[in-house]
């Protein structure tokens, strides 16, 4: 029995998962919320105890690992994570290979969703496509001629540092307006705690206050889909404000490059109807008409980077 071990590096969770070769189970899955505060010292600690408690004194055959962040896919070292602190340069790739003495596979998880969906999911049987994941950040993966493509540094399907609107607020990448910055759940959530807390009369987001018992730190872009669908005006038009801009992200994607799919995951994806319509109909407005594409939901949901790392892990 081959055994190949995935993990997943997330911006707020971690999760592991052990299966066979070949097979569409898992043997064993365990998913943890990375603490607040947290670094990567506390993220590793955890992995670890879950890749323990996953073997069962069995070793893996092979690693595959899927990173919130920056990663040099050929030495496998993260550069950074935009969410958690003390991950600059570390080399993920030698302290696993180090520790359990089998070959490990890490790149971004955008790229590793895209191979995951590619390969098991929403994207079999198409020879290009672009995976865009919309949670904590906002990334993207590709797959062109049934290959993953990762630009000349690792850096490419950065969708979400594409800026929509240069006028608008700043994202952490410095720059004004990006999708990032518009179209991420805690970015929405940032966006609707500062508009209540300047709002005297507390007319808009009584749906959004009620929600959070008016701890307006408890909000969350889970409270704003929440919310929307029980008719908030100021939940409905943060989410809008954010399926547009990623709508024109999107459309701008498919006038560039053309691909057959473009395929959406990450919790944000889960807001509801009207967000995916907006989606769907902004990216149809900006692209131009000549070309086609599909915008579909992913098949493996959050599963998409675990998948990818086997992927990964059976090919590297």
């Amino acid at each position: 029995m081959t055994l190949i071990l995935a993990l997943d590096f997330g911006g707020t969770k971690l999760a592991a998962a052990v299966t066979q070769l070949g097979s569409r189970e898992w043997l064993r899955y365990e998913r943890r919320l990375s603490p607040i505060n947290g670094n990567a010292t506390t993220d590793l600690e955890i992995m670890r105890s879950l890749i323990h408690s996953l073997l069962q004194d069995n070793t893996p055959d092979a690693i595959g690992v899927s990173f919130g962040g920056p990663v040099d896919a050929t030495t496998g070292r993260v550069r950074l994570s935009h969410h958690v602190p003390g991950w600059e340069n570390l080399p993920l790739k030698h302290l696993l290979e180090e520790e359990f003495a089998v070959p490990a596979s890490v790149d971004n998880d955008a790229n590793v969703a895209a191979l995951g969906e590619h390969r098991f999911g929403a994207g079999q049987g198409y020879d290009s496509l672009f995976y865009i994941t919309i949670s904590t950040g906002v990334g993207g993966g590709w797959i062109l001629n049934g290959k993953p493509w990762r630009g000349t540094a690792g850096m490419a399907g950065e969708i979400g540092h594409i800026v929509v609107n240069p006028a608008g607020p700043v994202c952490l990448c410095g720059k004004r307006g990006c999708v990032e910055r518009l179209a991420s759940g805690p970015y929405m959530a940032e966006d609707a705690k500062e508009y209540l807390l300047k709002q005297a009369n507390h007319v808009q987001g009584k749906q959004l206050r009620s929600l959070v018992n008016d701890n307006l730190d408890l909000i969350t872009g889970k409270i704003i889909s929440d919310a929307a669908a029980q008719g908030d005006e100021l939940a409905i038009k943060i989410l809008q404000g954010g399926a547009w801009a990623l709508g024109v992200g999107i459309g701008n994607v498919a006038n560039l490059i053309n691909p057959q799919r473009f395929i959406l995951g990450g919790s944000v994806t889960k807001a509801g109807e009207h967000w995916w319509n907006t989606v769907q109909k902004t990216a149809r407005e900006t692209a131009l008409p000549e070309i086609d594409f599909e915008i579909v939901a992913a098949a493996l949901g959050d599963d998409a980077p675990l998948w990818g790392a086997v992927a990964l892990a059976e090919s590297g």
